[in-house]
């Protein structure tokens, strides 16, 4: 199975489809069917009325027949199909009509950043790009997870270690939404950067490798997480809870800081005793 990069035309055609197909005509405002339908969702009909389109141009997109929207349309479609924020960029990124950076995907931290995270120590901290591979990270965040510096650099990915490294693996107590939330993620990341053949290829290894990263990928959710609370088993001090912002530099856009912080006073403790060793 292998994950090509983007085909614009094909995605944005299943994922109009999978978003007309989760929504109830009663989420829209329109009357309820006087007859049960037969498959679920909005019917192109409502929802090329809903976008003031034609139901052709509906049919066309969804059958992948090479249209590209405009912004005015993507915007229309966006709003009848009550896209999320995250899901209206990934709708545009699509559809072509979001402004991107010409610069290469980052794949050394920016030599401030680095300094930066070593400074905010005894915070854990890293910098990720955008397909969570990590470019450097303070003696904290060793604590906190793993020395990553022991790993070959393929394998210094957030996801992948969520996924395939045994000790991380278990380290999560809602492992099931981290995965989710980190799958929904990258495919925001995967329409954002269509040309990345290296990110292409991390999905293919995720989704030949493991069965519930599949699954999830087949959802088609997307969602750019920058902050949340993550529930953590340390083999060394036991739960913690921590809560985690993730910055984006201006100067340095495809990479991203993410600093932990306790979330309550018995993980600042566990926290405290990390640091201590």
């Amino acid at each position: 199975m292998k994950t090509p990069t983007v085909d614009p035309t094909q995605e944005l055609a299943a994922f109009l489809r999978t978003r007309r197909e989760r929504l109830d005509p009663h989420d829209v405002g329109l009357p309820p069917p006087r007859r049960s339908r037969r498959t679920p969702g909005l019917r192109r009909e409502e929802v090329a009325e809903l976008a003031g389109v034609s139901v052709d141009y509906v049919v066309r997109l969804e059958q992948a027949r090479g249209l590209r929207p405009s912004a005015a349309v993507a915007e229309a479609l966006a709003r009848a199909l009550r896209l999320a924020p995250d899901e209206r960029a990934y709708l545009f990124d699509l559809a072509r009509q979001r402004p991107r950076g010409t610069d290469r995907p980052a794949t050394a931290a920016a030599p401030p950043l680095a300094r930066l995270v070593a400074d905010l120590g005894p915070l854990p901290a890293m910098v990720m790009n955008h397909r969570f591979d990590i470019l450097a990270w303070n003696e904290a965040m060793t604590g906190l997870l793993l020395d990553f510096g022991t790993l070959p650099p393929p394998r210094r990915n957030a996801m992948w270690l969520c996924l395939m490294h045994p000790e991380i693996r278990e380290c999560y107590v809602d492992r099931e939404r981290v995965v989710r939330e980190g799958v929904a993620h990258l495919r925001a990341a995967w329409a954002a950067h269509p040309d990345d053949q290296a990110l292409s290829d991390l999905i293919t290894e995720f989704r030949t490798r493991d069965d519930e990263f599949a699954r999830l990928w087949g959802a088609r959710d997307v969602k750019v997480n920058g902050r949340g609370r993550k529930m953590m088993r340390h083999p060394d001090v036991g739960a913690l809870a921590v809560h985690f912002e993730v910055l984006m530099p201006l100067q340095d856009t495809d990479q991203r800081v993410m600093i932990c912080r306790a979330a309550d006073e018995e993980s600042r403790a566990a926290l405290d005793r990390l640091a201590a060793r």
